[in-house]
């Protein structure tokens, strides 16, 4: 087995990169191979100070920078992503694990948020209505918050941060940018190209780090909003602690996404859209169809070929293996973590229908590998049922009607997405005028939204009151302010005017 080069992981002040000395570092592996590739620094709340300072010498420049200029940045921006799209996919399926096609799915659409983010001209905006009352008018403006920061997950190495800054930065703000430190060099990339694009010093820099550093972002005075996308008790502590020190936060949780197939559907899109949503990014989004719930006739006509397809999936070192239809997790601890949860369902009286346990790949065996996994006849009461799994592991609940299904969907915490599988038009409108999720899928087996579309999770999936992406990541990044105008007429309404 070759040892893989470790590449540099530096932080960024005022357009400077440098490798700070750290008391702590944290391994960054390539989870195909179970290489360490990189060590990142934890940045303690002297770097975040250093960055928040570097933020706020720039601020007032960039926020009088006119948005069509800020938005002829993030144009050079996007044109040096396209060119350097395969290098930046490569380098997510490298640290990250997922194949390449899923890697060049990651990338492209964060590029279709800085394309959004283009539009800064737009976007931003306000309303004016004439006469209000006689000879007074009103205006609304779109201004930057100040100081946002971005705190970001493993699972979409590019996405993710892309949901973030391209829309902060185009909205007049600066911002700091915390890459997860289990896969910080995409994000390191994606930044070099941003300051190549001509941003200057101080408008965006790049920290890395653990709880130390989240905590020292979200406790410092300067910084007006956090952006957060992890798991939902972090979410919650994220929410709880930026809002308790003053600052505007979007933190978007975990899931447990149910996903319908009813008697009628069409089960030869039915099952692929399921194996898709499964086992894509080997089940480690926030996306993921973490249950099939299958309604009467279906537990016939759907569970033998689902089964099929995710026996045929080849597991493969992502890195090598062109063939390769799904990669390994992220870290040998997660692996052990999932396969912790389905033994546990399998105490609780669940049934596999697929093992992925024992999956072994030949050329790699050292990676964090663990095969498609189906787990059968799953119930309400078994923790399998509420916890988000974060991996290839799909669910099977079994119902005779919709009715009872859609009340077991509603009773869970989380409420990221729901699909169905039919081709009956009453019983979709019934599921998405019922079922309790922000983003719904009718044939469909991962509802996520474009960019111009907020990804709207609800109840435990998300904290706080305006989501990423969209007309609400602009509201977000922005507050408003009301200009109520009157003009007089020299000496109208001067009570002291003498003729």
């Amino acid at each position: 087995m070759t040892t893989e080069t470790l590449s540099p992981c530096p932080i960024l002040i005022d357009n400077e990169w440098s490798e700070p000395q750290t008391a702590e570092t944290a391994s960054v592996f390539n989870p195909s191979t179970g290489e360490v590739i990189a060590h990142v620094p934890m940045c303690g709340a002297d770097i975040v100070d250093a960055a928040v300072e570097s933020c706020a010498r720039a601020a007032r420049d960039w926020a009088e920078t006119p948005p069509i200029d800020r938005a002829r940045v993030l144009f050079r921006y996007k044109m040096l992503l396209e060119e350097h799209f395969e290098e930046i996919s490569r380098m997510i399926t490298r640290e990250h694990g997922k194949t390449i096609t899923e890697a060049r799915g990651d990338l492209r659409r964060g590029v279709e948020v800085v394309e959004y983010a283009c539009g800064a001209p737009e976007l931003l905006k306000g309303e004016s209505l004439e006469n209000i009352a006689r000879g007074i008018d009103c205006v609304t403006y779109r201004q930057p918050v100040g100081i946002c920061a971005g705190i970001c997950p493993y699972n979409f190495p590019a996405l993710v941060p892309m949901w973030m800054f391209p829309l902060a930065l185009a909205c007049g703000n600066t911002f700091i940018l915390k890459p997860s430190e289990k896969v910080p060099l995409t994000g390191v990339r994606l930044i070099e190209l941003l300051v190549q694009a001509g941003l200057p010093p101080g408008v965006l820099n790049v920290v890395h780090g653990g709880k130390e550093c989240v905590d020292a972002l979200l406790k410092h005075p300067k910084i007006s909003a956090i952006s957060f996308v992890g798991s939902s008790p972090v979410a919650r502590y994220i929410f709880e602690t930026g809002t308790h020190h003053n600052k505007r936060v979007q933190a978007a949780g975990g899931a447990k996404n149910f996903v319908f197939v009813l008697g009628d559907a069409e089960m030869d899109k039915a099952v692929p859209g399921m194996i898709d949503g499964a086992f894509g990014c080997a089940g480690q989004r926030c996306m993921a169809a973490s249950t099939a719930v299958v309604v009467g006739d279906a537990q016939k006509k759907f569970l033998n070929p689902l089964a099929e397809a995710a026996q045929a999936i080849r597991v493969g070192a992502t890195d090598r293996d062109p063939q390769a239809l799904m990669g390994a997790v992220i870290t040998r601890e997660h692996r052990d973590r999932i396969v912790g949860i389905v033994e546990k369902g399998m105490q609780e009286g669940a049934d596999l229908l697929v093992d992925g346990r024992e999956v072994r790949v030949a050329d790699a065996p050292d990676g964090f590998y663990l095969g498609p996994t189906i787990v059968d006849h799953v119930r309400d009461e078994m923790e399998i049922c509420a916890t988000e799994t974060f991996g290839p592991v799909l669910n099977v609940m079994r119902f005779d009607n919709l009715h009872d299904a859609l009340e077991s969907a509603n009773r869970q915490a989380f409420g990221n997405g729901a699909c169905i599988f039919t081709t009956s038009g009453k019983a979709a409108r019934e599921f998405a005028h019922n079922v309790k999720a922000g983003m719904v899928g009718i044939n469909v087996g991962v509802p996520a939204p474009l960019a111009y579309f907020p990804f709207s999770g609800w109840d435990y999936s998300f904290f706080g009151d305006l989501h990423v992406q969209g007309h609400e990541g602009v509201q977000f990044y922005t507050r408003t302010k009301v200009v109520t105008s009157r003009w007089f007429q020299p000496g109208e309404g001067d009570i002291w005017h003498k003729d």
